[in-house]
């Protein structure tokens, strides 16, 4: 193996880029540090000021606050159905049509391909006053289910599993036919299990989407019982500026971004090994 000799122009030009990416980190990262270092100060000290968000004393009551708040917790379950039924039909759907177009042959097979990819043109607003009378006359407004349709249909997800698919060497299903294998059970026992790199990533960026979704529950959920947090949390924010609760409300917004920093921890490696297409030997 040949060994890399770095020269010192080299290593200063790594130093720089280190640097760099250091000085961008602690840009994105002072938001992350207001909000938290907000959600840990007393309401009563905030209205005289926010300029001690980073001194002493700090204190859990926000927290304490939010356990006792039967409000946030149903906005939570709501957010949680809302994103786990999207993510596992999205999943669920998108592996099937990916299958379909990488290793089935039916009429208009290209055709329908292209038009799928479309979807990805289209904007959400430009189907939207559309999707709401649709959604109005079969009365699932208000509902978990009036929530979690829209986003069933995923053109990036057909696509990501399609070429994923594709990815795959066809003498794999030639070896499983010779076993008697049926066409479906080729896809899940032993296709559907190679594609878990791709099927990690879509879920996470699926469960990204559907857990900050702001526009579609804004309009679909009058009530406050069908809140997702998104929506409850901005309803708590009548009047930021003269808000008694301003830790409260960070608390709030920790208390939202859990679910996601935890999802995104627990299932990076599979992202980088579907972009970097390992996932196949």
């Amino acid at each position: 193996m040949k060994a890399f000799n770095y020269s010192p122009e080299h290593l200063t030009s790594n130093r720089q880029l280190f640097w760099i990416a250091a000085v961008l980190g602690v840009i994105m990262m002072a938001p992350v540090a207001w909000i938290i270092g907000l959600s840990l100060k007393d309401n009563a000290e905030l209205l005289r000021g926010t300029e001690a968000v980073f001194s002493f004393p700090y204190t859990l009551l926000n927290y304490a606050n939010i356990l006792e708040s039967s409000s946030v917790f149903g906005w939570f379950m709501n957010s949680m159905i809302v994103a786990v039924g999207q993510t596992v039909g999205v999943l669920l759907l998108s592996s099937l049509a990916g299958y379909a177009f990488a290793r089935l042959e039916f009429p208009f097979r290209k055709t329908l391909f292209i038009i799928v990819l479309f979807g990805l043109a289209v904007p959400e607003q430009a189907v939207i006053i559309a999707r709401h009378q649709m959604f109005n006359w079969f009365d699932l407004h208000n509902t978990h289910i009036g929530l979690i349709l829209p986003n069933l249909s995923s053109a990036f997800g057909v696509f990501l599993m399609t070429q994923f698919f594709r990815a795959i060497p066809k003498e794999i299903d030639e070896a499983a036919m010779l076993d008697n294998a049926s066409t479906f059970r080729i896809f899940w026992k032993v296709l559907l299990p190679l594609t878990l790199p791709a099927q990690a990533t879509l879920g996470i960026f699926t469960f990204l989407q559907a857990w900050n979704d702001y526009w579609w529950p804004l309009i679909s959920a009058t009530k406050s019982d069908m809140y997702t947090l998104t929506i409850g949390i901005a309803s708590s924010q009548t009047n930021f500026a003269q808000s008694e609760g301003l830790g409260f409300l960070g608390a709030q917004a920790v208390f939202a971004s859990l679910p996601v920093v935890i999802v995104y921890i627990f299932f990076q490696r599979h992202i980088v090994t579907a972009v970097s297409g390992g996932a196949v030997k």
